[in-house]
């Protein structure tokens, strides 16, 4: 065999080693965003939605008391309208984007924490079995809210550092795949809240 032969061989095997492990890091890419990141964001927006459907019955049973926060009721309505206006598109995942989202469902769920905390103050409220049941749903709505989040972090923490290393770096960036944002903690979440001022 002449060695042009050798050489024209050599040559096609690196192109096709190269093909294939682009073709294969190019899948590998595909399957993590799809079935890590965006089925994961998924279950976020799924938790966050069963969130506002519940919260359409606390309106009739905070009102069908006679004696109630009117204040904090508003600030609920208007929360929760903020907050279904607000939407991520999982293709456009910045930081930017995922912070806005994320500002408007915690300002929902801050309304939220401060009914149940004035509620105290409010006897007929408090005592209404609707209200109850609401308050036992709600910390469960809460917990899988953060539990979605916790997974939905771990899955872009894997899918960002996946797409980082070399040389799959010089996939993503030929191929379009960009890093994802994450769910940061709020601002202030280090300090623990006043759960007196909260009921004054």
């Amino acid at each position: 065999m002449s060695t042009s032969r050798i050489v024209l061989f050599s040559i096609l095997g690196v192109v096709l080693l190269i093909f294939f492990n682009g073709c294969s890091t190019y899948n590998s890419m595909v399957d993590k965003e799809e079935n890590g990141v965006n089925k994961s964001w998924q279950q976020v927006e799924v938790q966050y939605q069963a969130r506002m459907d519940k919260t359409k019955n606390l309106f009739e049973i905070v009102m069908a008391n006679a004696d109630y926060e009117k204040s904090t009721l508003k600030d609920i309505v208007e929360a929760r309208a903020n907050a279904t206006r607000v939407t991520v598109n999982i293709d456009d995942m910045t930081q930017e984007n995922l912070d806005k989202f994320q500002k408007a469902q915690d300002q929902f769920g801050q309304a939220l924490g401060r009914l149940l905390a004035v509620s105290e103050n409010y006897p007929d409220l408090k005592a209404s079995e609707a209200f109850i049941g609401f308050q036992a749903q709600y910390e469960g709505m809460e917990n899988r809210i953060a539990k979605a989040r916790t997974d939905f972090n771990d899955v872009v923490g894997d899918y960002n550092s996946y797409i980082r290393r070399f040389p799959k770096n010089v996939w993503a960036g030929m191929f379009g795949f960009e890093k994802k944002a994450y769910f940061q903690a709020q601002e202030g979440a280090e300090v623990a809240p006043d759960i007196k001022s909260m009921r004054e």
